[in-house]
């Protein structure tokens, strides 16, 4: 149905645009999720007495006012890359880890470099976003991204140099995996003086920076994909439900079933079960 204006010349509504062809509640919920709706359309709807259509204003105010929420808060968390781009800086990447606290599995960590206009829409600190959200900021992410690395140190090297060396490894393997090397780091409250180029570490970074935020995402959904994979290799631990953290679960599977090849068996309790 083709849809045009006309102006309606009666006394009371005198200058007004409207319709001709009033849209069906379908239809105009159809525009507003398409996006193909000009400010006209919009003026004609916000004074529509239809229940269905004030509904659907209302969501679509609110729908409105979140992405502009959103939007702020991407361009706070972009200070720091800006301040660096200021300064010259081309390839600024981020660097966050996941997994130091589990009992089992791998530490892994993500280094990712964004393009300067980059807007991914939710990014955020990977533990504040649920499965299905981190999940669709990955794809997101690695579209999106210059370039991304990611570091991979198993139990048992966990176990040889300790959690903190470990974690600082995997940090720098990723850079190492970066198709592009950056001239600047930003990076989750860690020293990587290691580093051939300049770098700060920031105190809760993956709440304060895109390209940290961005990593936190790559390296906890990589490694949450590792865990689930775990789950299947060793049944009966619950992997894929707690990704080998020191859950009650967890620790009875310990005691029931014994310490597997993932475990750390510098970490109490797994340290505690491998000497009796």
């Amino acid at each position: 149905m083709s849809l045009f204006f006309v102006y309606i010349t009666d006394k009371q509504r005198k200058g007004r645009l409207f319709m001709k062809d009033v849209l069906t509640i379908q239809q105009i919920r159809a525009h507003l999720q398409e996006g193909t709706y000009s400010e006209e359309m919009l003026s004609s709807w916000q004074e529509d007495h239809r229940t269905g259509v004030q509904k659907l204003m209302d969501t679509h105010k609110r729908k409105q006012v979140k992405e502009q929420e959103l939007r702020e808060q991407y361009d706070h968390m972009c200070s720091f890359e800006n301040a660096y781009y200021a300064k010259g800086k081309q390839y600024i990447a981020g660097i966050d880890e996941a997994g130091r606290g589990p009992l089992a599995g791998p530490v892994v960590a993500a280094a990712v470099i964004l393009p300067r206009d980059a807007y991914i829409a939710g990014l955020n600190d990977s533990k504040q976003l649920s499965e299905a959200k981190r999940e669709a900021l990955y794809e997101q992410i690695i579209n999106t991204c210059i370039a991304y690395g990611v570091g991979i140190v198993t139990s048992q090297r966990i176990d040889e140099i300790n959690i903190y060396q470990a974690a600082k490894q995997a940090m720098l393997e990723a850079v190492d995996e970066l198709e592009c090397q950056p001239d600047h780091v930003l990076v989750d409250a860690m020293p990587l003086s290691e580093l051939t180029c300049t770098y700060e570490s920031l105190i809760k970074g993956d709440q304060r920076s895109v390209s940290i935020a961005a990593a936190s995402i790559i390296a906890k959904v990589t490694r949450d994909r590792m865990m689930k994979e775990a789950d299947t290799a060793y049944p009966g631990y619950g992997f894929k439900d707690h990704m080998g953290y020191g859950t009650k679960q967890h620790l009875e599977a310990l005691r029931k079933q014994g310490i597997t090849p993932l475990h750390r068996l510098s970490f109490a309790p797994v340290k505690d079960l491998s000497r009796v």
